[in-house]
């Protein structure tokens, strides 16, 4: 690897993009199948209309923060393609960030460059920008609150985690893990956390480095439990998310709320996709759901959620990693946009783990991509073809849903988990005084 480094990887794949984006312009100009994501065209409508002082939401299907509409008045300015600079911008980003957490935990530069190289160089991710899609600026949003928390900048992480989860609401599944790492054993006020680097945790670490000896109590357990950086960061990430909510809520009225929140969090979509319940909303559609309905759909997501969470908390990146893919496969609606959110969290724990590309990743892989292949050759059948394939596309939802569950065992049984943040030693002599 001593011919690459980081910064070509970046200008070669910023060249890459940008040909990328200049074709997609030519694609759609010549061509019946257009290259630019149909979301995009949302997103830009969108942003005519604030330009012009109009709502956002007046463009139907509009269902994001107005932050997503404002971030592309240029697209009416400058160029329709704006957006699509943009968002490619982030996705280079994202790289950097990616590259920038790997060394800071003291990971060999060859790793960090093959793990930056799967998020940059993926088919999958390179795309997702240059067809318009904003889920980069989300990604790069979440690695930076990681990073700020590893400079121990608990302030800038709480800014950026309430502005993130305004702007696409399935960050907030990251809110527990965050709490329970914003332990006394690792971050106190004016000093900086320290991290597990990848040499030590190539040995196994051993589960009292995760906190020392507890004291007994009522009062002992709730100055435990309520610290000052939990405080904080949870008064902080709340007060912008609900001033970036009141403020949209004082300038769209109810039609906000309803389009940007509340519609994701109630969003029965009977159109197919990746989900094992789209086929009885599809049955159902035209009657209103009980509440044991809605319920028994958000249970297993919720119980898996809490599983993972306090088994890997500690291993801050490989929790979010398996709470986002567990999120998406157990979601009432999966888009393929939506395997970005877990994409660009995977370089981050392919320094520790274990796992062999020979036979076991290539099979997690073929596994993978193959489930996956089998959804869109029935929904193809169904969307193109006009076939009644509705329960061979179920069967294919509910076999990927078994795809996703084989590949997050074996990337647990793979992994060498260790915590990010080892204990303080200020911390640690506090407490055997």
């Amino acid at each position: 690897m001593a011919w690459i480094n980081m910064s070509k990887i970046l200008l070669f794949s910023a060249i890459f993009r940008l040909v990328l984006i200049i074709y997609g312009e030519w694609q759609d100009s010549h061509m019946e199948v257009r290259y630019t994501d149909v979301d995009y065209l949302v997103f830009s409508d969108a942003a005519s209309l604030m330009a012009s002082g109009e709502s956002p939401f007046k463009r139907s299907t509009y269902r994001y923060s107005p932050l997503l509409a404002f971030l592309l008045i240029p697209n009416s300015i400058i160029h329709r393609s704006w957006g699509k600079f943009l968002f490619s911008a982030s996705d280079l980003l994202v790289g950097m960030f990616i590259h920038n957490i790997l060394k800071r935990r003291k990971v060999p530069e060859d790793l960090c460059l093959y793990s930056v190289m799967v998020w940059l160089l993926n088919p999958f991710t390179f795309t997702i920008g240059t067809r318009g899609n904003c889920e980069p600026i989300v990604c790069a949003m979440i690695l930076w609150t990681i990073i700020c928390l590893m400079d121990g900048n608990v302030v800038q992480a709480a800014i950026w985690y309430g502005l993130v989860v305004h702007f696409r609401i399935y960050p907030i599944i990251y809110a527990l893990p965050v709490v329970l790492v914003l332990d006394p054993c690792f971050f106190q006020s004016g000093q900086r956390p320290l991290l597990v680097n990848w040499k030590s945790s190539q040995q196994k670490t051993s589960q009292s480095s995760l906190g020392g000896p507890r004291e007994c109590g009522i009062w002992s357990l709730l100055k435990r439990i309520f610290t000052r950086e939990r405080i904080k960061f949870g008064l902080i990430s709340g007060t912008v998310f609900l001033s970036c909510t009141a403020l949209f809520f004082y300038l769209y009225g109810w039609e906000f709320l309803n389009e940007a929140l509340l519609y994701h969090l109630t969003r029965t979509d009977p159109r197919h996709n990746f989900s094992i319940y789209f086929y009885h909303i599809y049955l159902h559609y035209e009657h209103e759901f009980s509440i044991l309905e809605k319920l028994i759909s958000f249970l297993p997501q919720l119980i898996v959620q809490l599983v993972l969470i306090f088994c890997f908390a500690p291993d801050l990146p490989f929790c979010f990693f398996l709470q986002t893919v567990a999120f998406v496969a157990f979601n009432k609606v999966i888009t393929a946009q939506y395997f970005v959110w877990f994409f660009c969290l995977l370089p981050l724990i392919l320094p520790w783990s274990n796992m062999k590309l020979r036979w076991v990743g290539i099979s997690c892989m073929l596994v993978w991509m193959g489930a996956q292949s089998h959804w869109l050759f029935w929904g193809y059948m169904l969307e193109f073809k006009g076939k009644n394939v509705f329960l061979q596309l179920w069967l294919a939802s509910l076999l990927f849903l078994a795809a996703n569950t084989f590949v997050v065992v074996m990337l647990i049984r793979h992994h060498r988990c260790c915590p990010m943040f080892r204990r303080l030693e200020h911390s640690s002599s506090k407490k055997s005084e």
